[in-house]
């Protein structure tokens, strides 16, 4: 894909205000600096003088150049991009920026971790905050999510305590960025309404593969309202178009201590490629007439609605296709808010939705230092503002004239309200008789249907993790009762996950009975996340294992396949520098076996050669690495003398005439070409779990 440089120049001026320029230091004044290397002192050996402006200026900025990071969502990363619609949606929203198909809407998505503080690692196990904003013709509108659909509670009013729950523990500041430890246990053993987030949260939904990789949610159900004020119920989703791909959890430790900023450079580095991430704007359309057919109710966070009851409608693309000029600018400094709203789009009055218009904005006055942060130029939006809002703490704007309040007659009434019918946003008007009370509607009181739907919608080997996820996290614990009451709330969602999670804690499942009687539940496979993606190998990166004396043709037949499909390789050696080739040429190493792990790539590629084959067969990094990939289900191709090497380190490969286990070799009679068109088939799958051997790799 490729961006129209102008274009891209007009959307970057966007995001830009006075960024410095010319290459003479100056103070923050504009006076040149002659000196940059000493303070003025009173002799070369005298005390420092309080005169010297230029390092009080410099000192004092330094001082001041944190701000408080977010208390959830403090490790992230983001790119601009751009939206368009496919088609006009007129007739279910009024929204500007959902009409016109020519229309590219500027963009800035912010991706995150939400337990972990600004240093914690990408890879842990948590969910991912999805916030787009999009800076409309009508103003700002910040759809804020995360990469699962529903969340742990139902009402506002609980957030601090989830929170507080699964921060690290204050009297030891432990765990960090993790929730494997006593305090989030607790809280969540005893709220059964966390019970179907819990769920998704120990699936591969909570280590993605890379950001590019994952859906997105509003999670909240919104409103959608059309130019006539007639509104109907929404849920927002993103689709990734390379499909929804995880890490294997021992990839996600490993890469933790390896390359803590593993998904921020993913998304780095693919922009800065030109492999741009993109998704589908989804949308679920619920009438308001047709909600309580549901069977649930659409207020309630911790549902979704199924796709395969409601089916996505699919209405546009996003694009990310230019990375940050500066992270603390933008990246730190963008403040989201689910309140950001334009018209054509409402709340519904989701008690846990109601609580995050309050809590984001005035989390941005601590922040960012007052009222004014809407004026930081990431936040700024593209059409112009006009109100009566004057002064506060790091005012930018210089209003102009002495009217600043209305009504007013001095002005000539401006600036004036705008009625609906011209554009003016106007609330969904809803009938709202009850009664003033502190409590929980009963449409809200079953908390287990869904988890057991998810349950039931996973292959086989997506339950194999999940019972790996909770036995591991509820290891980590070290007060007994909170793993026994957890094993239990497991019984109320399905009895053989109970009694697995039990077995590996040395427990016995309790048999306790279900909370209330199952119903008969059909999966909805859209829940599993095996076999998405348009079948490519677009944007998937292949190790090229190396020494000398490699086959040069082998390298050079599936470079040229895997990079006509859109992957990337990268040459693995011993060291860096050059080797020599079977050929007698030489090739040039990227990264060496200690520095760029098999955990960061996708396949491994095992070219023939026999000198180069007898080097790697006596090098424990690089017969560790292969054993490493085939253990993570990853495919490996193997051709002329490899595959003996492969056999001698019982890497079993697949038939000849199909790809079975997604170890392709090089078979007799074969060509290159062949191998190269089964390993681009078997990329294509991205793993292969089904190797039953491959619990007993040690690696």
């Amino acid at each position: 894909m490729t961006q129209d440089p102008a274009e891209n120049a007009k959307l970057k001026d966007l995001a830009q205000h006075h960024a410095p320029q010319g290459d003479t230091l100056t103070t923050d004044q504009g006076v040149k600096i002659s000196d940059n290397q000493n303070s003025l002192r009173a002799g070369p050996r005298g005390p420092t003088l309080l005169e010297d402006f230029i390092l009080r200026e410099k000192i004092t900025h330094f001082d001041h150049e944190r701000i408080p990071e977010r208390v959830v969502h403090a490790r992230g990363e983001a790119a601009h991009g751009v939206f368009q619609v496919y088609e006009s949606l007129a007739p279910i929203t009024c929204a500007g920026f959902l009409q016109d198909p020519c229309r590219k809407t500027p963009v800035f998505v912010r991706f995150s971790t939400v337990a972990g503080s600004r240093g914690s690692a990408d890879t842990v196990r948590d969910v991912r905050g999805f916030a787009v904003k999009f800076y409309t013709d009508e103003g700002v509108f910040d759809l804020v999510g995360n990469n699962i659909p529903v969340f742990f509670i139902q009402d506002a009013i609980k957030f601090p305590d989830l929170v507080h729950a699964v921060k690290p523990e204050p009297d030891s500041e432990m765990p960090q960025a993790a929730s494997a430890h006593d305090t989030f246990w607790d809280f969540i053993s005893l709220m059964p309404e966390s019970t179907h987030m819990i769920m998704w949260v120990m699936s591969d939904r909570a280590i993605p593969r890379s950001h590019r990789m994952m859906e997105g949610f509003g999670v909240h159900t919104f409103r959608l309202v059309d130019a006539a004020g007639g509104s109907r119920f929404v849920k927002f989703h993103w689709k990734p178009l390379l499909g929804i791909h995880a890490l294997a959890w021992d990839e996600a430790q490993k890469l933790a201590g390896r390359d803590a900023d593993f998904h921020r450079r993913d998304l780095w580095e693919a922009i800065e490629a030109g492999d741009y991430p993109e998704w589908e704007l989804g949308l679920q359309i619920v009438e308001e007439a047709e909600a309580d057919r549901l069977g649930f109710d659409l207020l309630d966070p911790t549902k979704l609605i199924p796709e395969n009851v409601v089916p996505v409608r699919r209405v546009g693309k996003l694009t990310l296709n230019r990375n940050p000029d500066n992270f603390f600018a933008e990246t730190e400094q963008v403040a989201f808010h689910p309140g950001n709203i334009v018209p054509g789009i409402d709340f519904s009055a989701d008690p846990l939705l109601q609580g995050r218009l309050f809590s984001y904005l005035d989390t941005q006055l601590l922040r960012l230092g007052g009222p004014n942060f809407h004026e930081i130029p990431i936040n700024r939006g593209i059409c112009p503002f006009h109100n009566n809002q004057r002064d506060g703490f790091k005012r930018h704007t210089v209003a102009t004239g002495r009217v600043a309040y209305e009504p007013n007659s001095l002005a000539g009434g401006a600036p004036h309200e705008v009625p609906p019918e011209q554009g003016g946003f106007h609330s969904v008007p809803e009938t709202l008789g009850s009664p003033k009370l502190r409590i929980r509607s009963a449409s809200f009181s079953e908390h287990f249907e869904q988890a057991r739907l998810f349950w039931i919608s996973q292959t086989g080997v997506e339950q194999d993790h999940i019972v790996e996820a909770f036995t591991f996290e509820l290891s980590k614990l070290t007060v007994p009762a909170i793993r026994e009451r957890m094993v239990q709330a497991l019984e109320t969602v399905d009895a053989t996950l109970a009694q697995r999670v039990a077995e590996g804690l040395g427990l016995v499942a309790g048999g306790q009975a279900p909370a209330q009687a199952a119903t008969l539940l059909q999966p909805s496979p859209e829940l599993s996340m095996i076999g998405s993606g348009d079948g490519s190998i677009r944007t998937r990166k292949v190790a090229v294992l190396a020494a000398d004396g490699v086959d040069d043709e082998a390298v050079d037949t599936l470079r040229r396949a895997l990079e006509a499909g859109g992957a990337h390789c990268r040459v693995i050696a011993a060291r860096l520098g050059e080797v020599n080739t079977a050929g007698g040429t030489r090739l040039r190493i990227d990264h060496t076996f200690a520095t760029m792990p098999s955990v960061a790539f996708d396949a491994v590629f095992l070219p023939g050669g026999s000198d180069h084959i007898e080097a790697l067969s006596d090098s424990g990094e690089a017969v560790y690495y292969l054993l490493e990939a085939y253990k993570h289900g990853k495919p490996i191709a193997a051709t002329g003398e490899a595959v003996d090497l492969l056999d001698g380190i019982s890497i079993v490969p697949d038939d000849c005439g199909g790809s079975l286990n997604g170890v392709v070799c090089q078979c007799d009679g074969a060509t290159l070409e062949t191998v190269a068109e089964r390993f681009v088939a078997a990329i294509a799958r991205h793993r292969f779990w089904q190797r039953d051997d491959r619990h007993q790799i040690p690696a």
